[in-house]
């Protein structure tokens, strides 16, 4: 089923937005912020989390080469701790959203809440990464940029084995944290040892 190309039904340059890694106990969140061209249709780019990892990397090619503009920003585990996942999640994507160029005429956001400190006018979407095409967009964006940044970190910490789950409390991280605690880019603002007894994310 194709998702919706447009909020307003008008053809206007609208960004849509989402992150990646909110629920992940290690490594940065990423942001991402993408404006497709007004029309625009692609049957296959749907909710990264509904996509296998070969699609997502090779739709994030077609992405990037057909928006009209994007931007990926990434939210360290230390701004996170600092201010919480809630308004870092608003920060990074305030940030890509002004990084865009040439500007946006609606923003539609991914989610139930924004911190919007853009000039730009903003709806929120509830499971807009899949309803909306520059939702999902931006999710296959974000998910794919972290995925890359994670498998990096595993090559320094690799016995978390951040290659195969991306930081997220899988069974085998949470007993790896458990055993050896934390690394540098673990997320200390989760209280660790009290998460890792409930399975809180997916």
């Amino acid at each position: 089923m194709s998702l919706k190309n447009s909020y307003s039904g008008e053809d206007i340059l609208e960004c849509g937005c989402d992150e990646a890694g909110r629920g992940a106990l290690a490594g940065p969140l990423f942001t991402a912020a993408v404006i497709l061209p007004p029309r625009y249709k692609n049957d296959e780019i749907n909710d990264s989390k509904q996509l296998s990892p070969t699609d997502r990397q090779r739709l994030r090619l077609v992405i990037e080469r057909d928006a009209v503009c994007f931007a990926v920003v990434p939210v360290s585990e230390q701004v996170i701790d600092n201010i919480n996942i809630l308004n870092a999640t608003f920060q990074g994507m305030n940030k890509a959203i002004m990084q865009l160029s040439p500007a946006p005429s609606l923003l539609l956001i991914d989610g139930n809440r924004f911190n919007n400190t853009t000039p730009y006018p903003y709806r929120c979407c509830i499971k807009g990464d899949a309803t909306y095409l520059s939702i999902a967009a931006a999710s296959i964006l974000a998910k794919t940029y972290r995925d890359e940044w994670m498998e990096k970190l595993d090559r320094e910490y690799p016995c978390y084995d951040w290659k195969k789950n991306k930081g997220y409390p899988t069974a085998s991280h949470r007993q790896t944290l458990l055993q050896k605690g934390p690394s540098p880019y673990h997320r200390h603002s989760f209280h660790l040892k009290s998460q890792l007894k409930l399975d809180l994310f997916s």
